[in-house]
């Protein structure tokens, strides 16, 4: 019986040193790892500008009376088709319109980092974003991104001068081609060529 004990208790005492052996191992494998935060690149800037925050143009009174005029139209068509909620919808977009068209956007800072695009700081990393072009409209010279988030597309308002520069910066990340316009685009264009004041 005692030889037995004795057995037990040798035992014992080398599961406990095995055990403090892999534990030793073990903290000494996590202390060579290099943490995460080592792996992560440090963010660096490689252009910025300031620019308003969307383009702008102020409209003139045939624009408004044009816009006036459709509205009614179309909501008189609505309220007899499918009630009162669609013109209130209607009424809805054309004050907000009205007030982007009124309000002049205030100037932020765009910068290109090496995570991604900065908007007044908000973050779009690179991996949200597709193919990027340039475009105009009213008087403002326009950097475009193919976004994969909701609205397909994200809009920069940027300097003339600095658009060789944002060429060759953005050209290490992403592909220079314009893409395919959206229904939401050819719909877009084809209300501006109906409406005065919107080129």
């Amino acid at each position: 019986m005692a030889d037995d004990n004795q057995k037990t208790s040798q035992n014992q005492s080398s599961d406990e040193v095995k055990k403090e052996e892999s534990k030793k191992k073990q903290e000494s494998s996590d202390s060579q790892k290099p943490s995460e935060s080592s792996k992560l690149e440090t963010e660096k800037l490689l252009l910025s500008w300031t620019a308003p925050a969307r383009p702008f143009k102020r409209r003139d009174r045939d624009f408004w009376v044009t816009v006036t005029v459709i509205t009614v139209i179309i909501g008189l068509i609505l309220f007899f088709a499918e009630g009162f909620m669609p013109v209130i919808l209607i009424i809805s977009v054309i004050f907000l319109y009205y007030v982007l068209s009124t309000v002049e956007p205030e100037n932020i800072e765009y910068k290109i980092t090496t995570w991604g695009i900065k908007m007044a700081d908000k973050l779009n990393p690179w991996i949200d974003l597709g193919r990027f072009w340039f475009s105009k409209r009213f008087n403002d010279e326009l950097l475009v991104f193919e976004a994969y988030t909701l609205g397909g597309r994200l809009e920069l308002v940027i300097k003339p001068t600095d658009k060789d520069k944002i060429k060759k910066v953005l050209s290490k990340y992403l592909l220079h081609e314009q893409a395919s316009p959206s229904y939401f685009d050819k719909a877009s264009n084809w209300f501006t060529k109906k409406l005065p004041g919107m080129k």
